[in-house]
């Protein structure tokens, strides 16, 4: 007999909560700092040595949001790492406020085919309410998805950030959002242990200020360079 799910300390207090909780989503919303998505080229070919065509797909880290270009950017630091060694097709699909199920709808319409994808994605789900049952289902989809149609035979897909430590967020709410993020991670990690391709990326960043960009929600471009390192060495050895 499979045991019930059992209810967390965070979903426990959701309802006593409820006006404080709602009261700051509306305070952040309104104090909020809007940070565009970078500018720059979203695909192309850098590099020498054996080819690598590269999927880059998520939400708004994905995109970039936090850093001035998308040099600076996952993407752009990302294949100046992997083309010190291979001659890189990259390309970025990623949109701030994209949810697994809005990336994975976006990449059903994709007839590229790709040896290597990096997924960022979780924010949103968590944001929206998306529960663990249904961001499995989704994150699911979205990897037969990757390695079945678009053909990637490496993938990595990042780790539902920490979101109880943004600096944007006031508590209780950044608990009860972090708890929640940590819950769908914990889902992420079981979709990746079902698919030989995938690898799981979980980075923990130091309580460094330079690490954030000036939201306080969004990675800086230091935050990206370490995250751009760490993916281009699971995907070396995968």
């Amino acid at each position: 007999m499979t045991k019930p799910a059992r209810i967390g300390a965070d979903q426990f207090l959701r309802l006593p909560l409820l006006p404080l909780l709602a009261a700051q989503g509306i305070s952040v919303r309104r104090k909020a700092r809007f940070l565009p998505e970078p500018t720059g080229p979203r695909e192309g070919r850098e590099g020498r040595g054996p080819r690598l065509r590269l999927l880059i797909a998520g939400d708004s880290s994905a995109a970039g949001v936090g850093a001035g270009t998308q040099a600076q950017a996952l993407s752009g630091q990302l294949v100046a790492q992997l083309a010190k060694s291979h001659s890189v097709e990259w390309r970025l699909e990623a949109m701030t406020g994209h949810t697994t199920l809005d990336t994975l709808k976006r990449l059903d319409g994709l007839t590229d085919q790709f040896d290597a994808a990096i997924t960022a994605l979780g924010v949103n789900d968590v944001t929206r309410g998306v529960t663990k049952k249904r961001f499995v289902e989704h994150q699911s989809r979205l990897m037969h998805l990757i390695t079945d149609q678009l053909g990637a035979r490496r993938v990595i897909v990042t780790a539902v950030p920490q979101m109880g430590r943004f600096p944007a967020l006031p508590q209780p709410l950044a608990w009860v959002l972090g708890r929640q993020a940590a819950r769908l991670d914990q889902g992420l990690q079981q979709v990746a242990t079902e698919f030989p391709q995938i690898r799981h990326l979980s980075i923990d960043l130091p309580d460094d200020p330079a690490l954030a960009a000036s939201d306080g929600y969004h990675p800086s471009p230091k935050a990206y360079a370490i995250w751009a390192h760490e993916a281009a060495e699971l995907l070396r050895q995968a």
